[in-house]
């Protein structure tokens, strides 16, 4: 049985690790070894320069700042919206709260694509198209995130709530030095979670953007196709190692508190 569940982990590692891994070995060949047919996985000599090539196909520091400011500005929003409406979804019981609860999980059902065009024509009579507010203001909250953060926050012991308001402890106090750092794991999660989905994003900064000073570098790596035409799968590789860098490092950072999302730790 061990070697059984040992096998099936292997074939998962391989399953996610194979096409990093392919991405990683063409970037850095030469263009002729990315045709060679069955593939080399080991460069004969590893070329860095199709990194630099990437990053001088077009303006990538400008497309860098707009995808940090994008990502960083989206999660800044959604944790001053989803953390105090998670709490009165868990805490409180009011009239119409199922509902509005139900409203907001019906939201999760709606693909971006298919509400696009009358947030497209708001933001355009706000004069907002080709700023950073445009691709930021749409996602200022997440379904998702009061979902899992209401979550959390249920298997909060009311105990401590109560002692917390013995104490003199405001709402706004007990939210935020309270139910906040007993919830952390989950909000790194989600943290995480957004991060890597806006930071990808492709099609929302396209619909939003025509000027290249607000665009971002999902948009900046599809360019260099055009640029350096498509067959150069080394420099378009090392363009998306690029992209890809910041999302390893943060779950580096974050994979601790995601393995503890997963796990109920009770009263601390």
């Amino acid at each position: 049985m061990q070697a059984v569940n040992l096998a099936g982990l292997l074939l998962l590692v391989l399953v996610f690790a194979l096409p990093f891994a392919w991405m990683l070995s063409t970037s850095l060949k030469t263009l002729p070894e990315t045709m060679i047919f069955p593939p080399e996985w080991i460069p004969k000599n590893f070329v860095w320069q199709n990194f630099a090539e990437a990053w001088g196909s077009g303006p990538f520091l400008q497309y860098f700042t707009n995808s940090v400011i994008i990502a960083v500005g989206i999660l800044v929003l959604q944790m001053l919206t989803i953390i105090p409406a998670a709490y009165a979804f868990a805490r409180y019981r009011f009239m119409g709260s199922g509902i509005l609860f139900g409203l907001v999980m019906i939201t999760l059902m709606i693909p971006g694509q298919l509400i696009f065009l009358p947030v497209y024509l708001q933001l355009s009579a706000w004069k907002l198209l080709n700023t950073h507010l445009a691709l930021i203001l749409p996602f200022a909250s997440s379904a998702f995130g009061i979902f899992l953060l209401r979550q959390s926050f249920k298997q909060v012991a009311e105990e401590l709530i109560e002692a917390a308001r013995l104490d003199n402890a405001g709402e706004w106090k007990i939210i935020w030095k309270l139910m906040v750092p007993m919830a952390k794991p989950v909000l790194v999660t989600f943290t995480l979670f957004s991060f890597i989905a806006h930071w990808n994003d492709y099609f929302w900064p396209l619909v939003m953007t025509t000027d290249e000073a607000a665009r971002t570098l999902p948009l900046g790596i599809a360019k260099i196709r055009e640029v350096e035409g498509v067959a150069t799968w080394n420099v378009l590789m090392a363009g998306n190692l690029i992209l890809v860098l910041p999302i390893l490092i943060v779950f580096f950072f974050a994979q601790r508190q995601i393995i503890r999302a997963f796990v109920y730790n009770g009263v601390k």
